[in-house]
């Protein structure tokens, strides 16, 4: 790590001592597994059952105009244009990582005073080679944050080594990182060439080796009610419904296939794990229920900002009320939403934005709390400046 590391940022110890610190509560908490929560607004506290988050959203009013961004929560954590951000998944301790175009990959610990971390809190290490296309940090193994690269690289930063180990190389470009909530031991990515890799942490290697897509794979998520159900979007138009236990047979069929027009950036399902919302390159956001998501609605969002920005992926907030995705509209901002009224609703914005947010991250322990970053650079938080 000390080579990555950016010399002139003063020492990365107190990060390093704040990703041990929450690994070895969370190692021994042996009741943590399988179980998280979300906060109040304002407090951290040990984890619970994520359901509760989506009870105490739906049973109170969540007003969006009390998101706002306040100076202090804009930072410039990596030097060139951020393709992918995702916060540390865990309830004590606030930590933001993002991915840019160069293959640095940059901390910002918001609880840096706390930590005696450096003046801003940030770091910065140059881990890859190409641009980051995925992070994935697993809530029972917090000391490897996991980073993929489109020169074809996977790397693990391992907090209790202090290495980013090289643990996967391709001739193709890694497009999308995943892992199942019930097992650290394994990373899910998907290649330009539309196969679907399981990485098995025991083996040192790939137990399982898929094509899925004729196009590259652009996300791969999995079910928080069922973590055998997984869903892949890619550039040939399709987001596809997967049974991971059937998987590896010998020509795979989906539980159901949702065609775009065009690409498809992505396709996350909801928290409680009954929708699952895609984002196209046509312009159109879907949403998607039923048993295997076969009910669909497309939704008319503008979703090509240009050459400069990444693409659009919409995201779920705290429950299965909300989807943010990043607005072009004329005052730059972050659209809102709702899978309901099948409409946008609300555009969140702010005059510290700048320019037009691309990708986000909502911290699941915190109803509002939501980081986004745009291409300039710049992650901005998003935080409840009045009680619900």
């Amino acid at each position: 790590m000390s080579e990555a590391y950016g010399g002139d940022q003063g020492s990365d110890r107190a990060l390093i001592g704040a990703i041990l610190r929450n690994s070895k509560k969370s190692e021994m908490d042996d009741s943590e597994f399988g179980r998280d929560r979300v906060c109040e607004f304002g407090e951290f506290g040990e984890d619970e059952n994520l359901s509760n988050l989506v009870k105490k959203v739906e049973g109170d009013s969540f007003d969006l105009c009390c998101m706002t961004v306040k100076p202090e929560n804009v930072a410039r954590i990596l030097p060139d244009r951020i393709t992918h951000i995702k916060f540390f998944p865990r309830s004590s301790s606030r930590i933001i990582v993002a991915g840019n175009k160069l293959g640095d990959v940059g901390f910002w610990n918001l609880d840096h005073r706390r930590d005696g971390g450096t003046e801003d809190g940030i770091y910065m290490y140059h881990a890859h080679s190409g641009s980051v296309s995925g992070i994935s940090i697993h809530k029972h193994c917090l000391s490897k944050v996991y980073t993929s690269c489109n020169d074809g690289f996977i790397r693990s930063m391992d907090a209790e080594k202090e290495v980013f180990d090289l643990i996967y190389s391709s001739k193709y470009s890694i497009c999308s990182l995943s892992q199942r909530s019930n097992d650290a031991k394994c990373l899910y990515f998907g290649d330009a060439s539309g196969l679907l890799n399981i990485w098995d942490e025991r083996m040192g290697k790939c137990s399982t080796r898929k094509f899925l897509h004729v196009g590259r794979i652009n996300s791969i998520d999995f079910n928080s009610d069922n973590p055998y159900t997984l869903a892949t979007s890619s550039s040939d138009g399709n987001v596809c419904v997967w049974d991971l236990r059937s998987i590896d047979t010998i020509k795979p069929e989906t539980l159901n296939t949702i065609s775009h027009k065009e690409s498809v950036h992505s396709a996350y399902f909801s928290p409680s794990g009954k929708c699952l919302v895609s984002s196209c390159f046509d312009n159109k956001v879907g949403i998607h229920s039923g048993i295997n998501f076969e009910e669909t609605s497309m939704i008319r969002h503008k979703n090509q900002a240009g050459i400069w920005f990444a693409p659009f992926r919409a995201i779920w907030g705290w429950d299965d009320s909300h989807i943010f995705i990043g607005s072009t509209k004329i005052g730059r901002g972050v659209d809102v939403i709702s899978p309901s009224q099948r409409r946008t609703i609300f555009t969140l914005q702010s005059p510290h934005v700048t320019a037009i947010p691309c990708t986000f991250d909502a911290y699941p322990y915190n109803v509002g709390m939501l980081a986004g970053a745009i291409s300039r650079v710049q992650v901005y938080l998003w935080t409840m400046s009045c009680g619900i």
